[in-house]
């Protein structure tokens, strides 16, 4: 793999801003003439339900609970593939490695997501944990109690916390900050 590739781990909460913060750090390296792309763990279990279902795909029709029953239940737990995703992102990283120099996973929810790629790849990971404060999402109190959006409750192993808590333009001076610091 490159040595210059780097890796960002995005956490949060539903709809704290992981996926834009990640669009953020895209159109800064756009910006200074480097390639890189958005990804997710996400995509494998939103295949399956395309597959499955009708889902067309959209975020206002997404069926929730059978994602994460089939992510969590199905997959981790019933067929025991724990590391499903990280292994199956992992393969991904090769082909990215290839053709671009930063690579954001925007939906990071578990300790097992973090970690894989922290112990793989420590000099290549960057981690931000997202947090909007006095957001209520709408969210059905189960899905807020799944083990994807509290598995990483008491995690600490953030490299960066970025509070969204203004405009998207004070996101986006946040977000570019820490980059800018990083790229230095």
């Amino acid at each position: 793999m490159k040595e210059n590739l780097t890796i960002y781990l995005i956490s949060g909460k539903a709809r704290h801003g992981k996926t834009t913060t990640a669009n953020m750090i895209k159109d800064y390296y756009t910006s200074i003439g480097k390639k890189s792309l958005v990804t997710s763990y996400g995509k494998y279990i939103k295949m399956y339900v395309k597959e499955i279902t009708d889902w067309d795909g959209r975020d206002e029709t997404k069926p929730r609970d059978m994602l994460q029953s089939l992510g969590t239940e199905v997959i981790r737990k019933k067929l025991g593939k724990e590391d499903f995703y990280v292994k199956r992102l992992d393969e991904d990283m090769d082909v990215y490695n290839e053709y671009v120099d930063a690579v954001m996973i925007d939906d990071v929810r578990l300790p097992i997501e973090m970690d894989y790629f922290l112990d793989r790849y420590p000099e290549r990971i960057k981690t931000i944990h997202v947090v909007r404060p006095n957001f209520e999402s709408e969210l059905t109190s189960k899905q807020k109690g799944h083990e994807t959006e509290i598995g990483l409750d008491n995690y600490s192993k953030y490299d960066y916390t970025i509070l969204n808590d203004g405009s998207l333009d004070d996101l986006r001076t946040k977000v570019y900050s820490i980059i800018e610091g990083i790229e230095k």
